[in-house]
């Protein structure tokens, strides 16, 4: 390939890679971008799990075997069976050499010396393949990965050039990949809370909108916690707000826990001493278990003074509920009511009879003493 075509190709990669939304997305496009500029037949992009000690496969392209799917969930190595990807690498770069690519063939290495291949050896020919050349990939100065690209029997072999190329191509795609985690790390930020590491309340806005509308289109059953964490002001005034934070941080971990009881709930905290735990899909009564099991843990905290806590349910005699504004006023009135009657157990709205109070409040807020008022004006789920 001339020079021309090659740098053509690594342009194609990065703008390829640029133009990707999500990290599969990037990882697909790196792939596939070193597969096209080597002329290979199939590529794979690797990383390397430390905690783990395993080289997973995120992504495979091209001519695929049945066993290998394009993005597969549990396609890893255990990197002794790989160790150039930890011994061979890490003694070239210790000996001021740089993270160069290497290539082996179905009968051994061709160009490079890793001095370890009869693994690769064997898949190449497990799966009818001729060559393939593999270039680590580094992020951020250490070993994060590597790109992998193969041809089939009777293609012509790669050379030394195609594998100083490879060495380009996984260059560019760390680029790629660096600005993928910046933004995955700014995306995932902007639905986080700083203190908690719960979801934060934009989050909520999100998935209960969603949700909202499965229910509305299946009939799927959507549940919202809202709770109020008592004593927190005290705390703060009496103690300082840095003994106050850790109170909200302890009890964030004991509504992540809490949360963990109903399969796929999203745990927030939506501001100041307000959390929320939200469920698609799992009965109501499920989530009432999970809210009094919170409300028992929260009370047998050292700092603080419990938790008011309000569920609301597609499941229960609520009425339609037409948008997610009204589930969360329905919660939000029942977490008011718990905190009024000072309940040591959740509120549910809809259960508390033919007149229940938690919807009238909900419902009819004109109705309501202005401090009620105040409670839900300008509310926006």
């Amino acid at each position: 390939m001339g020079e021309d075509k090659r740098l053509a190709a690594v342009v194609a990669l990065a703008q390829g890679m640029a133009a990707a939304h999500t990290p599969a997305g990037a990882w697909q496009a790196a792939a596939l971008g070193a597969c096209r500029a080597l002329d290979g037949s199939f590529a794979a992009l690797s990383v390397w799990e430390r905690e783990l000690g395993r080289l997973r496969v995120l992504v495979n392209v091209g001519d695929r075997r049945p066993d290998e799917e394009e993005f597969p969930e549990s396609e890893a190595y255990p990197v002794h069976q790989f160790p150039e990807i930890t011994e061979f690498l890490h003694e070239r770069w210790a000996g001021g050499g740089g993270p160069n690519a290497w290539v082996e063939t179905a009968e051994g290495t061709a160009a490079g010396t890793p001095g370890y291949f009869h693994r690769r050896v064997a898949a190449l020919r497990r799966r009818g393949r001729g060559c393939c050349v593999v270039a680590p990939v580094l992020l951020h100065g250490r070993a994060w990965g590597e790109l992998y690209v193969a041809r089939p029997v009777k293609a012509p072999v790669f050379d030394r050039g195609d594998a100083d190329f490879a060495t380009v191509l996984a260059a560019v795609a760390a680029a790629g990949l660096a600005q993928t985690e910046r933004l995955e790390e700014a995306r995932r930020l902007a639905y986080t809370d700083a203190l908690t590491g719960l979801a934060n309340r934009r989050a909520v806005d999100v998935r209960l909108e969603e949700a909202v509308e499965r229910h509305r289109a299946e009939g799927v059953v959507v549940s919202l916690v809202v709770c109020d964490l008592n004593g927190l002001k005290r705390v703060n005034d009496t103690l300082g707000h840095a003994v106050g934070d850790r109170l909200l941080e302890r009890f964030g971990s004991v509504l992540s826990l809490c949360g963990a009881m109903v399969p796929g709930a999203l745990v927030a905290r939506l501001g100041g001493d307000e959390f929320c735990l939200l469920a698609v899909g799992p009965p109501a009564d499920d989530v009432v278990k999970a809210a009094d099991e919170l409300c028992r843990r929260a009370g047998e905290l050292e700092l603080g003074e419990g938790v008011a806590c309000g569920v609301a349910s597609t499941e229960d005699p609520i009425g339609e509920v037409g948008d997610a504004r009204r589930l969360f006023r329905l919660a939000d009135a029942a977490q008011y009511r718990a905190k009024a009657l000072r309940a040591d157990r959740p509120v549910v709205a809809g259960r508390g009879g033919r007149e229940d109070p938690v919807v009238r409040l909900a419902d009819e807020p004109p109705h309501v003493s202005p401090a009620e008022r105040r409670r839900f004006r300008g509310r926006r789920p």
